[in-house]
C-alpha cells in the first residue's frame, strides 16, 4: 500500500518557535555549515556500514527552525551555504545585462549578517541504557526491551563586527528503541505442538531527534538573547512570560546578569558617556587625573629651570615638543 507524501508535521518545540511573540527587530543572521562533528558510523552486527550514524543536513534542520521562529518575523536568514552557487547566478545576471542593455541598474548588493551561528552535531551516544524484562507460564509469556541513545548538539551566536561569541547553549535529545514480543510454546494435544510468536519494535528516528534538539537550541538562543539584551520582544510582558516558562522548564539559571552584557558584548553595551560610573570608578579617575596633573606641573616646572639655566625668561611660555597632534 503506497502512502502519499506530505509536508513534514511541526514539532512540539518547532510550535512554540512558532507562536514566539514577534521582536522589537529582526536579527540578520547567516550559517556557513553546521556539520556533523561525530564522526560515527551506523552500527551492524552483521557487515560494515558506511553510512553515517547522524543525518550530515543539520544545517538546513537549522535554517528551518530560525525561519519558523516568531512566524518568520524573529531572524532574516542570509544564504551562505550555496554562496558560490549564488554568486555565480548574480555574475550571470550582471554579464546577461551588461552584453544585452548596458543602460540597465545592476543587481543590489547582498545583504550581510550582524551574526554568525556556528556549531554541529557533537555527539551521538548509543547505548547509554539498555533493559527489559519478560516472564512466561507453561511456555505462554512475552519480553520487553529498551535501549537509549543520546543526541548533543552544540550552537554558538558569533558577533560579526567584534568577533566575541555572544552566546553558546548545547543541547541534549534522547532517542528511545522499544522491542515488545510475545509468544506461545506448548502442547495443545498428542503430538500437537503450538508454537507463536509476535512482535512490533519502534525506533525513534534519530532524524527528528536532531531537527528537535536543534530547535531547542534556538528557543535556548532567543531566550539567552533577551536575558543579555541583545535582543527584546516586542511585547516585553509577553516575552518575559516565554522567558520564565522555558527557564522553568529546562532548569536554565541565571547565565549573565545585565550590568556583565557591557564587559561580554561591546556591541550591545551602552556609550560611554550614557553610562554612570560607580563610586570607585570615579574615586579612581579622580586619582589618575590628579596624578597626571602633578606630572604635568612638575614637567613645566623642570623647563622654566632649564630655560633660566639657559639665559631665558623664566616667565616665558614653555616650548613644548612635537606630540601627536602637531606632528
Amino acid at each position: 500500500m503506497a502512502i502519499a507524501p506530505k509536508v513534514s508535521n511541526l514539532t512540539q518545540v518547532g510550535l512554540k518557535l512558532r507562536d514566539l511573540p514577534p521582536p522589537a527587530q529582526s536579527v540578520d543572521i547567516a550559517i556557513y555549515a553546521f556539520p556533523d562533528l561525530t564522526g560515527q558510523y551506523k552500527e551492524s552486527d552483521t557487515s560494515t556500514e558506511y553510512s553515517r550514524a547522524v543525518t550530515q543536513g543539520a544545517g538546513a534542520f537549522l535554517v528551518d527552525a530560525l525561519q519558523q521562529a516568531g512566524n518568520g518575523r524573529w531572524f532574516n536568514v542570509v544564504e551562505r551555504a550555496g554562496l558560490q552557487n549564488l554568486l555565480q547566478e548574480r555574475q550571470i545576471i550582471a554579464t546577461t545585462l551588461q552584453q544585452y542593455d548596458p543602460k540597465a541598474t545592476g543587481l543590489p548588493p547582498l545583504r550581510f549578517a550582524g551574526i554568525i551561528l556556528e556549531g554541529g552535531i557533537v555527539g551521538y551516544d548509543t547505548n547509554t541504557s539498555t533493559g527489559g524484562a519478560g516472564a512466561k507460564f507453561l511456555g505462554v509469556g512475552g519480553d520487553a526491551k529498551y535501549r537509549k541513545d543520546v543526541i548533543t548538539v552544540s550552537l554558538r551566536a558569533i558577533s560579526v563586527q567584534t568577533g566575541l561569541v555572544l552566546d553558546s547553549v548545547t543541547t541534549t535529545k534522547t532517542i528511545y528503541s522499544i522491542a515488545l514480543q510475545g509468544g506461545a510454546y506448548r502442547y495443545v494435544a498428542l503430538n500437537e505442538l503450538l508454537e507463536i510468536e509476535a512482535g512490533v519494535t519502534r525506533n525513534e528516528p534519530t532524524t527528528i531527534g536532531v531537527r528537535e534538539a536543534v530547535e531547542v537550541g534556538v528557543m535556548a538562543l532567543i531566550v539567552d538573547g533577551v536575558r543579555k539584551d541583545l535582543w527584546q520582544f516586542q511585547d516585553r510582558a509577553a516575552g518575559e512570560r516565554v522567558v520564565q516558562a522555558f527557564i522553568a522548564k529546562e532548569g536554565r539559571g541565571s547565565r549573565l546578569a545585565p550590568s556583565q552584557v557591557a564587559a561580554v558584548n561591546p556591541v550591545v553595551a551602552q556609550a560611554p558617556s550614557a553610562r554612570k560610573p560607580t563610586a570607585s570608578q570615579q574615586a579612581a579617575t579622580d586619582r589618575v587625573l590628579a596624578a597626571s596633573n602633578e606630572t604635568a606641573a612638575d614637567t613645566a616646572a623642570a623647563r622654566r629651570r632649564a630655560n633660566t639655566v639657559a639665559g631665558a625668561d623664566e616667565n616665558a611660555p614653555v616650548r613644548r615638543g612635537p606630540t601627536a597632534g602637531n606632528l
